[in-house]
């Protein structure tokens, strides 16, 4: 019998199984395809391996706006690019092998479901099974991409986040449909190779979870950059009988018509918890998400679940943030609940979207009184210089506590400064304290220090 036994082993399932090996824990992880899950292998390093190829086309082709004479073509070699991103994905799934061996934790291999009697059957890929016992068990099943019923996912004129990942030509033109994280990120990879995108929102904004501001921002930079935004639009059938794909759409305009070689479906995911065997020991379900309290324990004593297959946001981070918790409250340690209002969130589109906190729109939804500053990068020195002006930061203040409620970043490595307001927001650091915390010059760190005088009424600079 293990001590804990953990059902895949995405960027939640890996941690939580070695975090319960290092805590002295017989741990064993149950995974039916690549070791760390889709994060790893489909979703987030190889997007930003294909992203920052994309990024580095973009630098060559705009290379003499920097006073460098590039002789010959720039141009994308897809075949390369994607071998590259597989070889970064590769990469990562042997480091994570590497730490479950290094930690002492079983692999098994094969597809897990709960029995009545709380063991774990595991079906292997030869269909070979086996019984094992834990103590605890945590799920950590992750999700899969969502398809639309008038849209389904064929791998072949309509593709998902996986088929795009991979593609062996550049389509001349492409419809996203969705601009959340993935579809933004996607449709700007595709238009900096020489795809003519379409980003279609059903919503009037894209990336709709983001201040208005931002989207705002966004839409700007990627409209200027040559995509094809269209906002508000509800796709309504994808006619693939003929050559390409015919898209129907209702709009503002009234119904449209839209030819592109190639849709791309981004429109969500769905939570893998079918075939788990919940209905086993009454594990309650809402839309599909395991329902868990606090410390992520299901009602079934001794079952815990973790991630996309929660209702909290399907984050990477969020996944292994809830790992550590569950296992440290597993083994009897004191646990701080996770505070969810305070997760940031990152879009890696160019420009990057960076965001912890509420939206000013949410903020006065909420009745608070509020202090609000913005930068633009357009106005820093370190901005001007590296050619990447684009965007701003904005920070939300209560105008009574001086508390930071939001912050709302839109620029070049936007990602790589979200962290401190996060840190800031855990500690209670207010508006005055950001404002005399000196920043390094020149630097994009700067616009924190010079939103927070903007909300204060501080700013030299502006």
């Amino acid at each position: 019998m293990y001590d804990l036994l953990v059902i895949g082993s995405g960027p939640g399932g890996y941690v939580a199984a070695i975090r319960g090996a290092q805590l002295g824990m017989h741990t064993a992880i149950v995974e039916r395809a690549e070791l760390g899950g889709i994060c790893l292998n489909w979703g987030c390093i190889p997007t930003k391996a294909l992203l920052k190829s994309a990024q580095a086309l973009h630098t060559a082709q705009h290379a003499a706006d920097f006073g460098i004479t590039i002789n010959g073509d720039v141009k994308p070699d897809i075949g390369k690019i994607v071998a590259r991103s597989r070889a970064v994905a590769a990469g990562m799934n042997k480091g994570v092998e590497y730490l479950l061996k290094k930690n002492n934790v079983t692999l098994l291999q094969g597809s897990a479901c709960l029995q009545a009697d709380r063991s774990v059957e595991v079906t292997a890929g030869d269909d070979s099974k086996q019984r094992v016992t834990a103590r605890h068990i945590i799920i950590a099943a992750g999700a899969r991409a969502n398809t639309l019923p008038f849209a389904p996912i064929d791998g072949d004129k309509i593709i998902g986040y996986r088929q795009a990942l991979v593609p062996e030509v550049i389509p001349p033109s492409m419809a996203v449909i969705g601009s959340g994280a993935i579809g933004s990120e996607l449709a700007w990879f595709y238009h900096a190779l020489g795809t003519q995108v379409h980003l279609i929102e059903t919503l009037d904004n894209i990336v709709p979870l983001e201040d208005e501001d931002v989207s705002a921002q966004l839409s700007r930079s990627f409209r200027k950059a040559g995509i094809k935004v269209m906002t508000g639009a509800a796709l309504q059938k994808v006619d693939t009988s003929g050559e390409g794909c015919e898209l129907h759409l209702r709009t503002k305009k009234g119904e449209e018509r839209l030819h592109v070689s190639l849709v791309l479906s981004a429109v969500g995911i769905t939570p893998n918890t079918e075939g788990l065997g919940l209905k086993n020991l009454s594990i309650d379900t809402e839309r599909g998400r395991i329902k868990v309290d606090e410390h992520f324990q299901t009602r079934a004593e001794g079952v815990y679940a973790i991630g996309d297959v929660i209702a909290t946001p399907a984050l990477a981070h969020v996944a292994s943030a809830e790992a550590i918790h569950c296992v440290e409250h597993i083994a009897g340690r004191r646990t701080t609940p996770i505070n969810y209002h305070n997760i940031p969130s990152c879009i890696y589109t160019t420009p990057e979207i960076a965001s912890v906190g509420l939206t000013e729109k949410a903020a006065r939804e909420k009745g608070f009184e509020l202090k609000i500053g913005k930068f633009p990068f357009t106005a820093s020195g370190k901005a001007a210089a590296a050619g990447e002006k684009d965007g701003f930061v904005k920070l939300i203040f209560d105008a009574g506590t001086d508390a930071l409620l939001g912050a709302h970043l839109i620029g070049a490595h936007v990602s790589e400064m979200i962290a401190g307001l996060v840190t800031a927001r855990n500690l209670g650091v207010k508006g005055a304290d950001i404002i005399r915390s000196i920043h390094p010059h020149p630097s994009m760190s700067e616009a924190l220090m010079e939103a927070a005088a903007a909300a204060h009424g501080e700013s030299v600079h502006l």
